[in-house]
């Protein structure tokens, strides 16, 4: 009898399995860290507004905020009443101020993931060798590249894309508690958060700015996981020290002048991009922002927008750097070959 020919597994299925294997050894950082930042940050809200309720109720009833067009007692506030009184140009004004909210209520789970993916980055491949499970992985067939590649993805697109949703999250239990104030002040919710803000926009620029982050982040995930593949111990020693005593060589010694540049162009453009890429956002000083044509909380879309964003994918930065990061990515995976020391 001729014996069965078993199909070797497809790539896609390789890769499906270890990026749920990364996440399921990984799942305290990768999944609960950002949801618990985004539900402090509720909590606070909460807090925050408990605290103003019971300020508002010792408020003197004669006490009155004055606005275009009349005012209005503070104690006992009817928001109705104030949205009457509101000019369209004023409600755009809020509505921004409200967008701003969100973004600010976004960043908690952003800054868990900077955290997140420096640390996974760091003991990615340290951690194998350390508890000499690399032995058992390396008896699979499955290639030094695949396992690289796919910590590579965990960090740059997995992990952002939950932290992402927990950001989502975290906006749309925002507005549920402003307009749960609204609410309890007699006020329409629909007519005085929900029009004039744009949740949907600040969600959407959330999930858009993924690619730009997983390109700008790889100069730091390159270096990091490259210190992991190498260091006997203490990675995030080598990984620091390297770095900041190479920035601080260079300017002792001036060694920039040769290329007619300053010591602070090496420590923004090598020190900081191989250890401070994977913080979201860090792209934005070499974005286009162009011309912002609005004043006030609204200007905020004129700064943060689509074309803001995908304006960094042309610039020369993002490009060099992503380049760096491959080479060190590179090297990880030649070095993961034959590095299986404990």
């Amino acid at each position: 009898m001729r014996a069965a020919v078993v199909a070797a597994p497809h790539p896609t299925h390789t890769y499906k399995m270890l990026l749920k294997r990364e996440f399921w050894e990984h799942k305290g950082g990768f999944f609960w860290a950002p949801l618990v930042a985004g539900g402090i940050l509720l909590l606070l809200t909460l807090m925050g507004v408990g605290a103003g309720e019971v300020l508002l109720r010792k408020v003197p009833d004669h006490a009155t905020i004055n606005v275009e067009g009349g005012s209005f007692q503070v104690n006992g506030l009817d928001l109705a009443r104030l949205t009457e009184k509101i000019s369209p140009d004023e409600l755009r004004e809020f509505g921004g101020a409200i967008d701003a909210s969100l973004y600010m209520a976004a960043t908690w789970p952003f800054v868990v993931l900077a955290f997140v993916v420096f640390f996974y980055c760091l003991g990615s491949l340290y951690d194998d060798r350390k508890d000499r499970s690399v032995l058992f992985w390396k008896s699979l067939p499955i290639s030094d590249r695949d396992t690289v590649l796919s910590k590579v993805l965990s960090a740059t697109l997995m992990a952002p894309v939950i932290a992402a949703i927990a950001a989502i999250a975290t906006v749309f239990g925002s507005m549920l508690i402003y307009s749960l104030v609204v609410l309890l002040h007699g006020g329409n919710p629909y007519t005085l958060l929900w029009v004039p803000a744009s949740p949907l926009k600040v969600c959407a620029h959330l999930l858009a700015s993924i690619p730009v982050y997983a390109l700008w982040a790889l100069p730091t995930v390159g270096w990091l996981m490259l210190c992991s593949s190498w260091a006997k111990s203490k990675p995030f020693l080598w990984a620091l020290i390297i770095p900041i005593f190479a920035g601080i060589f260079v300017g002792w010694f001036d060694l920039m002048h040769a290329f007619d540049l300053d010591t602070a162009w090496f420590w923004k453009n090598i020190v900081a991009r191989s250890l401070t890429s994977i913080v979201p956002g860090a792209w934005f000083d070499v974005a286009n922002i162009g011309e912002v044509s609005v004043d006030g909380p609204q200007a905020i879309h004129s700064v943060i927008n689509l074309r803001t964003m995908y304006s960094v994918l042309l610039t020369p930065q993002l490009w060099i750097g992503a380049v760096a990061g491959a080479a060190m990515l590179y090297g990880a995976i030649r070095m993961r070959r034959w590095r299986d020391d404990g």
